[in-house]
């Protein structure tokens, strides 16, 4: 395919010149052969140093060395500047202090916004002002915050020394003192080492909350003061704590007596509950009882009528066997299952849910051992009847019964049903 490009593609894929051969300037490192073994450094021990002869190990100063050692060069500077500043400070032929130095107020912690009538307006109530000095900056010009006020009479001084330290002017508490430069012997500026410093001791806290005109000495009993405030206030805190601590079990015990009662509330309803419910079984099975028992004495009467219903009817109109129509004592007004029966059992109930529970469970036990028994006599009649084949001279539970009471079941029994023990309505009897 390439013969048919044209010239110009077809040089494109000429191919190019051979690369010259040149010969290697030396052998390559695997050609190289060489002369002496690899060794250690054995042999070269000799071109190093002698130890007596090497300089001393030099140790890098630490971090913190650096800090401390510049922390002490700034004091010694700075005890320098001052001991420089004590030789030239003289308050006495200070040019700025003028005026009587035992009429002279010191106002400190001024408001940087505070002018110089304000200051008038506020301490002329306590006599008449001669002059007032404002310090500023010389650097900037702006307010250092501190004045001197003279007074035109001494006692002026004292009453405003005495009552206006801690006056808020302008938003801030001012601090006022005598000017100590002039009347004290040996007195030195804060910023010369001196003053005397009391408000800085304990941080923001304590420069509001004392002044800095106090002595020294007195900064002693006041810290025992704040350290016992401090355990005060830390004994209070573990009072509350405790407090609530004990409000919380207080309330967890009141928790946990409404679960536990809600629960026992829970198992007294379930009680009550299995109580009904076992009431109406026992009622339900003393009338399917009731009910057997009838149809077992139906049974037999009609089976001896067939053999002599004459024989039947004469006692019955006699007079000296009453019929036998249900199980003994269903219908008496002194049966097991009469009216006066039914009510003290609703009685004995009522007082039972008034009981602990073992008194119930007792009284349980009790009706369950009566119901027992009932059902045992009752069985043992319902046999010897059926054993008698409805005879004259049986016990049917009518011996006690008034002549009126028998007469009205033997009324009813002759009817076409038969009177219930459970309401006393007139039942149809069962067919034949």
């Amino acid at each position: 395919m390439t013969q048919f490009l044209p010239p110009n593609l077809l040089a494109l894929f000429a191919p190019r010149d051979p690369i010259p051969y040149l010969p290697p300037l030396e052998k390559l490192p695997h050609e190289k052969h060489h002369n002496q073994p690899y060794c250690g450094i054995a042999p070269y021990i000799r071109e190093f140093e002698d130890p007596r002869d090497a300089p001393p190990p030099t140790r890098a100063e630490t971090r913190e060395e650096r800090m401390e050692r510049k922390r002490r060069e700034k004091i010694e500077r700075r005890q320098q500047e001052v001991e420089t500043e004590l030789k030239m400070w003289d308050p006495h032929n200070d040019p700025n202090a003028q005026g009587d130095a035992f009429k002279t107020l010191f106002v400190a912690r001024v408001n940087y916004d505070t002018t110089e009538s304000k200051l008038r307006r506020e301490f002329e109530v306590y006599g008449p002002i001669k002059r007032i000095h404002m310090v500023y900056s010389k650097r900037s010009g702006k307010p250092r915050g501190y004045a001197f006020i003279e007074y035109e009479h001494e006692r002026d001084m004292h009453s405003a020394y005495k009552h206006a330290d801690g006056k808020k002017i302008d938003g801030r508490r001012v601090l006022v003192d005598v000017e100590r430069g002039r009347t004290v012997k040996g007195w030195r500026p804060r910023r010369l080492g001196g003053g005397l410093g009391g408000t800085r001791r304990g941080g923001a806290d304590v420069n509001i909350r004392h002044s800095g005109r106090d002595d020294t000495s007195r900064y002693d009993e006041r810290d025992r003061d704040r350290d016992r405030e401090r355990e005060r206030r830390e004994r209070s805190r573990e009072r509350d704590k405790e407090r609530e601590r004990r409000r919380s079990r207080s309330r967890d015990r009141r928790r946990r007596s409404r679960s536990r009662d809600k629960d026992e509330r829970r198992r007294s309803r379930e009680r009550s509950k299995d109580k009904d419910r076992e009431r109406k079984r026992r009622s339900s099975r003393s009338r399917e009882r009731a009910r057997r028992e009838r149809e077992r004495k139906e049974e037999l009467r009609g089976g001896g009528g067939g053999g002599g219903g004459g024989d039947m009817a004469e006692p019955s109109e006699a007079g000296d066997a009453p019929p036998d129509d249900g199980p003994p004592g269903e219908l008496g007004p002194d049966g097991p299952e009469g009216p006066e029966e039914k009510g003290r059992d609703r009685d004995r109930e009522r007082r039972r849910s008034h009981r602990s529970e073992r008194d119930r469970r007792r009284d349980r036990d009790r009706d369950r051992d009566r119901e027992h028994k009932r059902g045992e006599r009752g069985g043992e009649r319902g046999r010897d009847e059926a054993r008698g084949g409805g005879g004259g001279g049986q016990d049917n539970g009518l011996e006690g019964l008034g002549n009126d009471s028998r007469d009205m079941y033997m009324e009813s029994e002759g009817g076409d049903g038969y009177l219930a023990p459970e309401n006393g309505y007139l039942m149809e009897a069962a067919p034949e």
